[in-house]
């Protein structure tokens, strides 16, 4: 069983310090929602975020957008072979049923995320929990990895838990002190990263 973590992502409600940004409230009407309902999102309200610490990592969604697509469409999920697992920024862990069919459409998937992290359960296929990064690695069987660029080349096993970073760029802000393991020699979206892991998994 291969258990993939997408740790740190950007992923969260619009926080109250800028809820009542012209942006904000602007792109919020257009949805019919209240400004804290909606999805924090750097390709809509970047002109807001500037004040939020940072700024410039924040905001993404996207990413665990494509890389969810990836994951629950893969063979190795198919096989019954993958568990899925989305941490945020904020510490809320999002556990992902292997059944769970993820909208290709990216606004739906935002109404999808905003009402998860607003009730906590959708459909019993996705749940929310508070547990920070560190406490969730702790609970997990097999060797655990970071994947990250720089690290020794990756070697896979049978029983592994692999850590992915959900955000565009930057170092995991959490203190993780397992080995770090690279894909490639070259720089990589998460989703690419993703991609390459599961493949090499299901030919192991």
């Amino acid at each position: 069983m291969l258990t993939l973590i997408i740790a740190e992502t950007e992923l969260e409600l619009v926080p109250p310090s800028i809820a009542d940004h012209p942006v904000i409230v602007k792109s919020a009407k257009k949805r019919g929602k209240s400004p804290e309902k909606v999805l924090l999102d750097s390709n809509f309200h970047h002109a807001a975020m500037k004040k939020l610490k940072d700024a410039e990592r924040r905001g993404r969604p996207d990413i665990v957008h494509i890389v969810l697509l990836c994951a629950l469409e893969s063979v190795l999920n198919k096989q019954g072979n993958l568990t899925v697992y989305i941490h945020t920024r904020n510490d809320i862990l999002i556990s992902v049923d292997p059944k769970t069919r993820i909208p290709r459409s990216y606004n739906r998937f935002c109404g999808l995320m905003e009402q998860l992290l607003e009730k906590g359960s959708v459909e019993n296929l996705l749940r929310t929990e508070k547990k920070r990064l560190d406490q969730l690695l702790e609970t997990m069987s097999g060797e655990i990895v970071i994947l990250d660029y720089g690290g020794a080349p990756l070697t896979l096993k049978r029983d592994m838990v692999c850590v992915v970073g959900g955000f565009p760029h930057g170092n995991f802000v959490t203190e993780l002190p397992y080995p770090r393991m690279q894909i490639s020699d070259h720089r990589l979206t998460a989703w690419t990263v993703v991609n390459e892991l599961l493949v090499r998994y299901e030919l192991l």
